[in-house]
């Protein structure tokens, strides 16, 4: 059984020690969860496997030959591959020229061999069992999870080195539908059958305990432990990433006045992809919005920021419409999250401060042109103090920041202004444990202080632990509002499907 050696691998950036002495031993035929906070050491560890970077101590060595000045070239003849959430498919191209970017593409008589060029993008997709894709298709009609099957699918097209024996896959599903990772799932299961081995790097626990036979955690650049997955659990890991007990990842809901004011009436709202919503929220109150996927719980919050037109129906803030765009719904102390931070919510080569104030600068000017710099530098320095943001300054670019990091720079833009409703699509997705906390604590804050929050999530423990009432969308329609209190994560998935379990709606 092929076996990639770790060996007390140290790597320093400046005055950071991203790695300190981290041994680990990956093996063919298995998935190996490596697991961590962000800022472990977990994207300096994959770097130096995939020879972007030496190792300032320690060494690499694969079946007991080291690997000496390790590089790109040399780790891919050694055969591993590497699978990241970002994939950079040309989206122009066909899936057959795709596959081949890394590889010569067949010629004959000095032009391109296009049959033989889609036979072998066919025979490697077959392999995986994913014979339904055309090889011809172009990469733009794929979905992301599809896209991602491709990329795995190229790397058994041979054109130099070793026969790939190890997958590194890098948060490989935090843009994809749950219905996009059951077929990377079984993808992966096919690996592992085959032989390869698979070093899986994710911030989602269940993945981990679903798909892992070992699991390694790295903490501050150190390695804390190695455990086949039968000698551990979702406590003992979320500890050893944290180095702190975990007494409960969720802050304690405080109950809902029933004679606070209704901050939010919606009336048969019709907008977008929602047929048909009707609620009200007090304030104070957390509303989890459940379902699903495609059962429409993005788009109800989409519908209430103004991002999709109003066809029947209303909803109204403090009895006042709401606006017809996300502009009016800014405006009107509506602020909003959304579920892909990199691609709608951040400018990401900007900066901390602007993206912050990106839609308060109005609010920040004189005579509605100049901007007062000094309101705005103070607003930032709260906001800041608020969420906890970890930079080297406010000036630092957003692409520089780790995903929970990112993720805060929202939620201070969300609080930048006068907010009364906060619509939250995903707001811990593709985040670790610890910034996870964080969040959760920033929502209870919000919460607290009279802010009536909506979240859409897929995660339902995050929506048990949060929301005092989770409304459930079948369809793109708000079926049933129910109580948290006492659900379980079964209760919620029976009412996906429509199951009666017995439970009232509230």
């Amino acid at each position: 059984m092929t076996k990639l050696l770790v060996q007390d691998v140290s790597r320093r950036y400046g005055a950071v020690q991203a790695l300190d002495r981290v041994s680990l031993t990956i093996e063919a035929g298995r998935v190996h969860a490596l697991m961590g906070e962000n800022g472990a050491g977990k994207s300096t560890l994959i770097r130096l496997l995939a020879g972007l970077e030496a190792p300032d101590k320690g060494f690499l060595s694969i079946d007991g030959a080291r690997l000496h000045d390790t590089n790109a070239q040399m780790m891919r003849q050694a055969g591993l591959r590497f699978i990241h959430q970002e994939l950079h498919a040309v989206q122009g191209l066909s899936v057959a020229e795709n596959m081949h970017l890394d590889h010569p593409y067949p010629t004959r008589l000095g032009l391109v061999h296009w049959g033989k060029l889609n036979q072998n993008a066919a025979q490697a997709l077959g392999r995986l069992g994913l014979s339904h894709l055309d090889p011809r298709a172009p990469m733009s009609a794929l979905g992301l999870g599809d896209q991602m099957l491709v990329r795995i699918a190229a790397t058994l097209i041979r054109s130099d080195g070793a026969a790939p024996w190890l997958y590194v896959m890098d948060e490989p599903t935090a843009a994809l539908t749950v219905q996009e990772t059951d077929r990377l799932f079984a993808v992966i299961d096919g690996l592992v059958a085959q032989g390869a081995g698979i070093l899986y790097v994710s911030h989602r626990m269940p993945e981990v305990m679903q798909l892992a036979d070992q699991v390694s955690v790295l903490r501050d650049g150190r390695h804390v432990s190695t455990r086949a997955l039968a000698d551990t659990d979702e406590r003992t890991i979320i500890e050893e990433m944290t180095g702190r007990p975990v007494s409960d990842l969720f802050p304690t809901k405080q109950a809902i006045d029933p004679q606070a004011p209704h901050v939010l009436t919606v009336d048969g709202l019709k907008a977008g992809p929602v047929k048909e919503a009707r609620f009200s929220l007090r304030a104070g109150e957390v509303l989890g919005v459940a379902g699903l996927a495609g059962s429409g719980r993005g788009g109800l919050l989409r519908a209430l920021i103004g991002d999709t037109p109003v066809e029947a129906g209303s909803a109204r803030l403090h009895n006042k419409e709401l606006g017809t765009s996300a502009a009016d719904g800014w405006a009107n102390g509506v602020a909003y999250v959304p579920r892909e931070r990199r691609a709608q919510g951040l400018m990401l080569r900007r900066s901390i401060t602007e993206n912050i104030t990106l839609p308060h600068l109005s609010a920040l000017s004189r005579a509605g042109a100049f901007l007062d710099r000094g309101r705005h530098r103070r607003l930032v320095d709260r906001l800041n103090k608020h969420v906890g943001i970890k930079a080297t300054s406010m000036h630092q670019s957003c692409h520089e920041l780790s995903g929970g990091n990112q993720q805060k720079v929202l939620f201070a833009r969300a609080l930048a202004g006068d907010v009364q409703l906060l619509l939250l699509d995903e707001p811990t997705r593709g985040v670790d444990v610890g910034a996870k906390a964080d969040l959760y604590g920033l929502i209870q804050q919000m919460s607290d202080t009279g802010l009536a929050v909506i979240i859409a999530s897929s995660d339902l423990p995050e929506l048990l632990g949060l929301a005092h009432r989770i409304a459930i969308m079948r369809d793109s329609t708000l079926a049933e509002i129910v109580d948290a209190d006492g659900l379980t994560e079964a209760d919620l998935l029976a009412r996906f499907y429509h199951v009666d379990d017995g439970k009232a709606a509230a």
